[in-house]
């Protein structure tokens, strides 16, 4: 170790680049055409610009239109290639690319999953030019990738987008260096993915803040942080579209970019500021301003499970990773009516309410936590009692599945107080919804879903009447789930989910021929690497949408336990079921 010399500042690196790269070879003199088709194959996984090496394997015509930005498609286990022409054919070798399709990106750069067990079949025909050399004349649309190679190449980042006044986030996949088409770096392609709109699933149910056309100024390829005053601050360069926007949607516009930029990088983030064409100022947003404007809230002052004696009961969070020693019963009528047993509950937004189903699943009661009196009459029934737990959406509006086989539903009760309204979800089936979760953002709902004997993870897009005010227990119109769509398909078996930060899921389920874990999953279904550590025995689990807050869940061996950031499982109650944070 250097023990003298002089002292000099060094600057914090965003975006540090400290993958190994992976350039192809290019085709070899008189290479055979399998050799053609394998070298092509390979060269889609490398760093060069524009796939130059890639392109190389193509005709010039190929070449110049083949577009590997049009979309990904993920195989697993790789590729295959047979001749289905022989070599002597008028029209030359044509090859057959096959694989098992795992999913694909689109141009917008968002994750599909294919759940049904779908080939990838494409024909590759090669052509001889004029200097002898076999090149290939129809290259796929867009990059075929195998698992591996995909996850090398790109990662999972959130940007986001407003339902009313909340925040949705909205996860794609960008390259985890340089755009090789583009030559933008991980940032800017994230913005750039953010300017051009929302995913085509989640498009209908919300709005982006930027005027239509806005796009990075041209010329723009890397965007970093400026450190100044210990401040990290972010300041994107717009094109004329936004130069003229008024200061209140210009805040929603930076608070879009904030948190895009935030949940891109480790290091912290602290102001973004947007800049006109001229790269004059428009405005900018530190943390405060952004949590406000997204509508973020401050968190929540209390845990909640049903102990021993089916009584609902809370804990106090002291700190940010801290519950008290132990848990005190509720307030209110749940307090004090005797004889009634919880099975399930679900606590509103603002902990005022609590939505609980009676231990034999039959009756669904909307219960104050802040005033005493008699236990009210249920909102809803079930004849089998078969009632799922219910879960608040963050307008005040509830939701419960009946799992009656002879009328199974999904219902919602506006404010929490209206008649049942059965919710139509497109896509099941057949299935029966036996567990569910309304996601923070209140346009997404996780369904548990049974068919065949197995239970599997959905997620559908709640779906409201754009002239319905924005609000509880306001003028009705039909309200529906659609597009349901796996969120868990490396899962073949789901047990217990509930919504973490970041509009990730976190899941407890058995891979196919695997042990039961927890594990986070992003909303589009594709796998988070991030896994619970010793999460096992686990049949209930809950996640509150601060990161600060620990994860709680109910484990057959040892009862009520959680798991603060960074630290390990501890148990909190030896007996008890169905933990819960507000939602």
């Amino acid at each position: 170790m250097p023990d003298h010399g002089e002292i000099r500042q060094v600057k914090a690196s965003h975006g540090t680049d400290s993958q190994v790269r992976v350039f192809g070879v290019p085709p070899a003199e008189n290479a055979s055409p399998s050799d053609i088709v394998d070298g092509f194959v390979e060269a889609m996984t490398a760093d060069d610009p524009q796939l130059e090496t890639a392109r190389k394997y193509l005709t010039d015509e190929a070449a110049k239109n083949w577009r590997p930005s049009s979309g990904v498609t993920v195989t697993s286990g790789g590729l295959t290639w047979v001749s289905v022409q022989g070599e002597k054919d008028p029209d030359g070798p044509r090859f057959k690319l096959s694989g098992k399709k795992l999913a694909t990106v689109d141009e917008r750069s968002a994750y599909q999953p294919h759940t049904a067990g779908g080939t990838y079949d494409e024909y590759l025909q090669l052509v001889k030019g004029k200097d002898g050399q076999w090149r290939i004349a129809t290259p796929p649309n867009g990059l075929v990738l195998s698992e591996s190679d995909f996850q090398r190449i790109f990662k999972p980042v959130n940007k986001y987008y407003f339902a009313g006044s909340t925040l949705v986030a909205d996860p794609v996949y960008v390259r985890q260096r340089t755009d090789p088409e583009t030559r933008m770096d991980p940032m800017a392609q994230t913005v750039k993915s953010l300017l051009a709109g929302p995913s085509k699933w989640l498009g209908p149910v919300v709005t982006s803040s930027f005027p239509s056309g806005t796009e990075l100024r041209e010329g723009t390829k890397s965007l970093t942080y400026d450190s100044q005053n210990g401040q990290n601050t972010l300041r994107v360069p717009l094109n004329d579209k936004a130069d003229n926007v008024a200061q209140p949607q210009c805040q929603k516009m930076a608070a879009q970019l904030f948190y895009t930029a935030r949940d891109l990088t480790a290091s912290r983030l602290d102001r973004v500021e947007l800049l006109r064409s001229d790269k004059s100022a428009l405005c900018g947003v530190a943390e405060a301003t952004a949590s406000t404007t997204a509508g973020r809230t401050t968190g929540t002052r209390y845990q909640y499970y049903v102990d021993n004696d089916a009584k609902l009961v809370r804990m106090e969070l002291h700190t940010e990773s801290e519950l008290q020693d132990r848990a005190n019963a509720v307030p209110g009528p749940l307090n004090t009516t005797p004889g009634f047993r919880v099975g399930a509950a679900a606590v509103a937004y603002d902990e005022k309410r609590a939505a609980v189903v009676s231990e034999d699943g039959h009756a669904l009661h909307v219960v104050s936590l802040t005033t005493a009196g008699q236990m009210p009459v249920p909102v809803l029934t079930s004849r089998a009692n078969k009632l799922t737990a219910p879960s608040w959406d963050p307008r005040g509006d509830l939701w419960v599945a009946d799992q009656d086989p002879a009328a199974p539903a999904l219902w919602l009760v506006r404010g929490g107080v209206a008649k049942p309204e059965k919710v139509e979800v497109a896509g099941l089936d057949g299935g029966r919804i036996s567990a569910l979760r309304v996601a923070p953002d209140g346009v997404r709902i996780a369904l548990l879903v049974v068919k065949d004997g197995r239970k599997n993870l959905h997620i559908g897009r709640i779906e409201r009447p754009e002239s319905r005010p924005d609000g509880p227990g306001t003028a009705a119109g039909t309200v529906s789930v659609r597009e349901l769509r796996a969120a868990a398909p490396q899962m073949a078996d789901v047990t217990a989910m509930s919504w973490a930060p970041r509009g990730r899921l976190l899941v407890v389920g058995r891979e196919s021929g695997g042990v039961v874990q927890a594990r986070y999953m992003l909303s589009d279904g594709s796998m988070v690497a991030a896994s619970l550590p010793g999460a096992t025995g686990l049949t209930a689990i809950a996640a509150s949408d601060d990161e600060n807050k620990p994860v709680v869940a109910h484990s057959v061996d040892d009862g009520i336990v959680w798991l603060p950031p960074g630290a390990q499982w501890r148990t909190v109650a030896a007996g008890g079921k169905a933990p819960v944070y507000p939602g």
